[in-house]
């Protein structure tokens, strides 16, 4: 079997990232070595993606030894999107490695490219890492769920009709979300709950109809990133985490018409507790 055709599953996290020729390799390994060579660090551990509402999460990860524009790493251009940071930073963490913390993502509604929204993770691979922390801002499907609260992303429905994926590329997602560092979360914040986030490809929130079918299919969180992350996450070898901020409730559940602005302002006000959690969550890892 060709390495595309090989079945690619948990275990797989713990031997080299990114093996073989798979599309989007090449670019996300000339995108590690530019960060390599601007950082001062060949390797870094693990990398953070931080969403919407989690941007104060970098001050606490680490001390930062380097940061590069987005606009300056192959494949990548700065953000869109309100609320997200244009850089990737090189943060030394209190064991001595590094990590790599992106400011922002590639969302799939900027240009239905699946490719371009695995080239983070993919880079991150690249760069050493053998775990990625994904963050979201989303909506929240259960009303006692309060905006403002994290929740850890136990699983995920991909209704983007997309994938990062290419060919006969077989992966195991079964456990895709950690089970390891859920548990690990539940140590630091016992109070945190779980849920099942849903990928709309966006970038129009989400009708009141749409949210109750996410429901009915098993759906707790909804939002537009992280599910392809998640999977050309695990493809290139890495362990995942997410963790979602639910900033409002979804269409239907709450009356007041959704805003971009809502979002940004609920992770203002969550943004002192989730960053710590993040941060001590990290830590052990």
């Amino acid at each position: 079997m060709n390495e595309q055709s090989t079945p690619v599953t948990a275990s797989d996290a713990d031997s080299s990232p990114l093996r073989g020729d798979h599309p989007g390799f090449a670019e996300a390994r000339d995108a590690a070595a530019v960060l390599a060579e601007a950082t001062g660090a060949a390797e870094h551990r693990i990398a953070v993606v931080l969403g919407s509402g989690w941007g104060e999460a970098a001050e606490l990860i680490g001390t930062e030894r380097a940061r590069v524009d987005l606009a300056d790493v192959p494949g990548f251009h700065a953000p869109k999107v309100p609320g997200h940071n244009a850089v990737i930073r090189s943060v030394e963490l209190p064991d001595g490695t590094r990590a790599l913390v992106f400011g922002s993502r590639t969302h799939f509604y900027e240009s239905r490219d699946a490719q371009a929204v695995a080239h983070t993770v993919r880079t991150a691979a690249a760069a050493g890492a053998r775990t990625v922390v994904l963050t979201n801002g989303c909506g929240g499907l259960d009303p006692e769920i309060a905006p403002g609260t994290p929740v850890l992303i136990a699983d995920h429905l991909n209704l983007t009709g997309a994938t990062p994926l290419v060919g006969a590329t077989f992966v195991d997602l079964t456990d895709l979300y950690s089970p390891r560092i859920r548990d690990i979360a539940r140590e630091i914040d016992p109070s945190l709950t779980e849920g099942v986030y849903v990928q709309f490809s966006g970038p129009q929130y989400e009708t009141p109809a749409e949210v109750r079918m996410a429901k009915a299919l098993g759906g707790d969180l909804v939002g537009m990133s992280t599910a392809l992350d998640a999977i050309a996450a695990r493809h290139a070898g890495l362990e995942v985490f997410g963790m979602s901020l639910v900033t409002n409730h979804g269409a239907g559940i709450q009356e007041t018409p959704l805003s971009h602005q809502e979002v940004v302002e609920a992770g203002q006000a969550a943004g002192p507790r989730i960053s710590r959690v993040l941060a001590d969550v990290i830590a052990r890892l």
